[in-house]
């Protein structure tokens, strides 16, 4: 497969010229970039899905949420409308996407918008809910149309953009260069435990400009939660072998960290926000059934679960130990580097001098 992508770098230059091209015609003002009135805090990537999007916005939203009139605005990837929609208690994933759906739910008390055009749904936003102060745009690294206030640039620890290259030989959506537009660069996915020269090497290959801050975060799992809330399931207590099936980007933490939570585990992964038809329940059911032992469970993921409250789901899993795993993101709070503030006063400052 790297072999095929090599072959493939001709068109990654056509690509890297066409971005580089729509860039600068953006740098040169041809292209125009609104700027609204509240701040805007943009959360993206320079490669395509994995690096932690969805639980770094999650993180932002319960860092203001109760201090600030909280909105976020995403595409809404994989939902079967168009256009604007505001969530309400009654959406669906088909309707605004997994993603924005998980907001919904876990934050009821925020504003949570799906719009393909950027511009027009923060003006949208801004007529329905004019209270509104601050809009976290996800996944709006190359949407250019807004001009944030503050850019937050994310990379992973296993994948640095430092290192990858254009599609379709890579997997960067743009140039490398494209990092300097970022206000700050959040490395994901480390180690918990994670050494000061470990840092200090990324950092240098980062070579972050003056003005930019460098973070580094990891994933705190939670408790093993019941899939389905009407089905009596017993407490987990150390797995012998846990099913994981995924339909994420980049399921390969999670293996990691559920194999450290059993004796074996086996994975069935399916496609980045795959939509489990009635065929694969039964699919997972059957090799869950075939696994021999008398203390497994199957577990999936958080962003997954938003995808699974159908009523085939319930038919299919409502005699099984099935679970889901709540995530959250920590950063790493010691060694700042040049920072002279860390990543929650830097968020916070911004938006105290925005909103004075």
């Amino acid at each position: 497969m790297k072999f095929f992508r090599i072959l493939l770098f001709p068109f990654s230059i056509i690509y890297g010229l066409i971005t580089k091209i729509r860039n600068k015609l953006f740098d040169w003002k041809i292209l125009s970039s609104k700027k609204f009135s509240i701040p805007i805090i943009s959360v993206g990537n320079l490669s395509v899905g994995g690096t932690g999007k969805t639980p770094h916005v999650d993180y932002l939203i319960r860092l203001l949420k109760g201090k600030y009139q909280i909105a976020t605005l995403s595409r809404g990837y994989g939902r079967k409308t168009s256009g604007f929609i505001l969530a309400n208690v009654n959406s669906i994933d088909k309707e605004i996407g997994d993603e924005p759906l998980m907001y919904a739910k876990k934050h009821p008390s925020i504003n949570v918008a799906v719009d393909g055009n950027r511009v027009r749904g923060i003006k949208k936003i801004l007529e329905a809910q004019p209270e509104t102060n601050v809009v976290l745009m996800d996944d709006a690294y190359q949407h250019r149309h807004v001009k944030p206030g503050l850019s937050i640039l994310l990379t992973d620890y296993f994948a640095l953009y430092t290192s990858d290259y254009l599609l379709p030989t890579g997997n960067l959506r743009e140039s490398r260069k494209g990092a300097k537009r970022a206000d700050i660069i959040v490395v994901t996915k480390t180690p918990k435990v994670f050494s000061p020269l470990d840092r200090r090497l990324i950092i240098n290959k980062i070579n972050p400009l003056p003005h930019q801050s460098v973070f580094f975060s990891y994933i705190k799992y939670g408790n093993f939660l019941p899939l389905l809330e009407k089905t009596n399931l017993l407490k987990v207590n150390a797995p012998s072998k846990i099913l994981l099936f995924t339909g994420i980007a980049n399921p390969s933490p999670f293996e990691e960290y559920l194999k450290r939570q059993c004796n074996e585990l086996v994975s069935i992964k399916f496609k980045d926000h795959h939509q489990f038809t009635n065929e694969n329940l039964k699919k997972i059911r059957k090799k869950f059934e075939s696994i021999f032992s008398n203390n497994k469970i199957i577990v999936t993921t958080e962003k997954d679960r938003m995808r699974l409250f159908s009523k085939q789901v319930f038919d299919v899993f409502a005699d099984l130990p099935v679970y889901y795993v709540p995530i959250e993101i920590e950063f790493h709070k010691d060694d700042l580097y040049k920072n002279i503030m860390d990543f929650d006063t830097k968020i916070l400052e911004f938006l105290q001098k925005s909103n004075s």
